[in-house]
């Protein structure tokens, strides 16, 4: 069990450590650079929704034969509609956005710029949660190196959101401390997330397939709605490309060497 406690903090650790760019960084972060974190984080999502989640939830609905892919399905309309609900029902602003989304409040820009991030990182959290509530039910599908696998990936891509939540939060004229603070915040959703995923899913075993795909619905939601607009804005966007292709690969490498 200590194993699985482990894996589900690396994923913070990421984030903890790319918010502690802003006490050592003097330069703000340039938008070309801001673009290609983006698109490097959209690569490791998607690849991690397709091996890390897609593919093991159809496994685990192998026994339903050529209906195998209906619970997949589902699960990953429920992950797409949970993140639209969110997006509607909590107030947030999107780096780069002037108009805040969600309903009206006079929260203040940078919480909102916070409020956004964390809703990024919730179906991160539960794509780590569900990984390894597969692994302690015993499926075969699902190795411990496969799940560490994820964390690690996880990690990759959010040490690049770390210093992209807490570098603008400093230009925003927040003090170097409470910028990393704000982007360390952001990250305790992913272990409070893996955990309530962890327990939802070993009490309720058979729902796994389902819990997969509405983790990866939810992390494609994200990529599509937030990180690929991120990193295609503005000129050069060739390069937010390449870091996808780059994020993409590596999370892939990972997966299927470790899985």
């Amino acid at each position: 069990m200590l194993e699985v406690f482990y894996g589900i903090m690396i994923p913070f650790l990421g984030t903890v450590l790319g918010a502690g760019c802003v006490l050592f960084l003097k330069n703000e972060m340039r938008d070309t650079l801001q673009r290609a974190l983006s698109g490097f984080a959209a690569g490791v999502m998607v690849a991690a929704s397709v091996w890390s989640l897609i593919i093991p939830a159809l496994e685990q609905a192998s026994h339903l034969g050529k209906w195998s892919f209906a619970p997949v399905v589902t699960g990953f309309w429920l992950g797409i509609l949970f993140l639209l609900a969110l997006d509607h029902i909590i107030p947030h602003l999107h780096r780069n956005c002037e108009q805040a989304e969600g309903p009206k409040s006079k929260l203040r820009k940078t919480t909102m710029l916070v409020l956004a991030v964390t809703l990024h990182n919730i179906p991160e959290g539960m794509a780590v949660g569900v990984v390894y509530a597969g692994y302690l039910s015993g499926d075969v599908s699902i190795s411990i190196m496969g799940a560490i696998a994820l964390s690690l990936g996880i990690a990759i891509q959010n040490f690049p959101e770390g210093a992209i939540i807490s570098m603008p939060l400093k230009s925003e004229g927040v003090k170097k401390s409470k910028a990393f603070s704000y982007g360390v915040l952001s990250g305790m959703v992913e272990p409070i997330g893996a955990m309530l995923t962890i327990l939802a899913a070993t009490v309720v075993i058979p729902l796994l397939p389902y819990l997969l795909s509405f983790a990866a619905g939810a992390m494609m939601y994200v990529v599509v709605e937030e990180l690929i607009p991120e990193m295609s804005a503005g000129k050069h966007s060739n390069i937010g490309m390449v870091a996808f292709v780059a994020g993409f690969c590596i999370m892939m490498i990972l997966d299927v060497a470790l899985g």
